[in-house]
């Protein structure tokens, strides 16, 4: 995509994002969905804001947004087309609601199984990340480059969700965690975005879904940056099926982290 139309589409983005959540930042009341997962008039209100622009500006991309039906989601898996755009309108919708500052929009560009672009605006901080297949990483227009990590695992901040885990792996975090200390902030696509920055050095996740990872992963990718699933795949599954991450930003940290972890790199 040419640099015009994506800088249009960040200032979109970032202008929705303001109006929609901003405005409504720890004044709206969440529900709970079927999934277990809470859901805010602003969550709504973003993802028809975005739906509407995008449609209008990429009329040949199709739609995907985390508050969509199951059956609408396949439907656009099933029948990509020229490709189309995922959208998660607030990753970390419990904080949003509890007043914690850490949320965010995410969303991104799929055309043959492949993220093209991807965008991740935190507007409590105006922080505005994005990624180009390819050509990079960006905070703020200003390239994510090369960060200093730590010399070992052992005195690396992991950010870590323990919920989603496996039992048995987040027991063995707990009673002997091989990192020097341990944060768990609640928003997926934040999370990548941070890492990619060298806020945090390694990450750990069981289970989180296209719309969590898509744009979030592209960018710590884009970065520089590795990850793997507990299984060993190294290819995300651009699909319906949730997925686990392990990752850094530091390619000896993050051989470190794995091995510690136990997993065998694989394709596929």
């Amino acid at each position: 995509m040419d640099q015009k139309p994506v800088e249009d589409l960040l200032r979109r983005l970032r202008r929705a994002a303001d109006g929609e959540l901003m405005a409504r930042f720890n004044r709206v009341v969440a529900r709970i969905k079927a999934d277990g997962s809470l859901v805010t008039e602003a969550d709504l209100a973003m993802q028809v804001r975005m739906q509407r622009e995008l449609a209008g500006i990429f009329p040949a991309y199709g739609f995907l947004g985390e508050e969509m039906d199951l059956d609408q989601r396949q439907a656009q898996i099933d029948k990509p087309g020229a490709g189309f755009w995922v959208l998660d309108p607030l990753d970390g919708t419990s904080n949003f609601v509890t007043g914690i500052p850490y949320f965010a929009v995410s969303l991104a560009l799929i055309v043959e199984r492949r993220v093209e672009l991807a965008m991740v605006y935190d507007p409590a901080r105006q922080e505005l990340f994005h990624a180009l297949a390819g050509k990079g990483a960006w905070l703020n227009g200003k390239i994510l480059g090369k960060r200093t990590a730590p010399a070992s695992l052992r005195t690396a901040i992991a950010l870590v969700d323990y919920k989603r885990l496996p039992a048995e792996l987040a027991q063995r975090l707990v009673a002997a965690a091989p990192y020097g200390s341990q944060r768990s902030f609640g928003s997926v696509a934040l999370d990548f975005c941070w890492l990619a920055a060298g806020r945090g050095h390694v990450y750990l996740h069981g289970r989180h879904n296209l719309w969590d990872y898509a744009a979030g992963l592209t960018i710590l990718h884009e970065a520089g940056g590795h990850a793997v699933t507990l299984e060993g795949s190294q290819q995300p599954l651009l699909d319906l099926r949730p997925r686990s991450t392990a990752a850094a930003l530091d390619a000896a940290l993050f051989a470190e982290w794995r091995r510690w972890l136990g997993i065998v790199p694989r394709q596929g």
